[in-house]
Formats: structure tokens, C-alpha cells, sequence
């Protein structure tokens, strides 16, 4: 599973699907403009609400959950990748949230 910035991420975002796979209190604190909330444990659920022509780019608080979700996607026949760091250093960076 590839693992990119968040510089990749941010330049990838307008065309990438944004997967944010964290739970609901954690999103509250801010979510990635654009991105797909889907809490890890909903995916085998909520499958069908992701493009399968489009690459995903996942993210998490830390970038562990999303390596993980990363592969399951790569597995099911996604282009997937996880955003090293997750969602700390996205905002440590100062990029933006909704």
C-alpha cells in the first residue's frame, strides 16, 4: 500500500476520492474539505458509496487505521493509498478543515 504526504494529498484531493475513515467524534474536530466520511468499521456496509474508477487517497487520526483500509481497498480492486501521518499532521501542517 502506498503511503503519501500531506502535500501529495492536498495536490491529489481536488481529483482523488478523500476517505476519511476516523469515528464520529474524532471528524468533529475537523474533516479534510471535500473528503468521505466512512468510520472504519461501516466499510464492508458502505462499499458501494466509493467510486471504483477514481483513486482513494485514506485518511485517520495517525495514518495506522488508514494503512489498514488502504489494503483492504487495494485488495477489493482499488487504487488506494493512506496519508502518512493522518489527520495530526494535516492540521499541525496548518491545511485547511471543515
Amino acid at each position: 500500500m502506498p503511503e503519501i504526504t500531506i502535500t501529495d494529498t492536498d495536490q491529489r484531493r481536488a481529483t482523488d476520492q478523500v476517505l476519511d475513515v476516523r469515528e464520529d467524534f474524532e471528524v468533529a474536530e475537523g474533516m479534510i474539505p471535500g473528503a468521505i466520511h466512512i468510520p472504519m468499521g461501516e466499510l464492508n456496509t458502505r462499499l458501494g458509496e466509493i467510486d471504483r474508477t477514481r483513486p482513494v487517497i485514506v485518511i485517520c487520526r495517525s495514518g495506522n487505521r488508514s494503512a489498514r483500509v488502504a489494503d483492504a481497498l487495494t485488495g477489493a480492486g482499488f487504487t488506494a493509498d493512506t496519508m502518512a501521518g493522518g489527520m495530526t499532521v494535516w492540521q499541525r501542517a496548518g491545511l485547511p478543515v471543515t
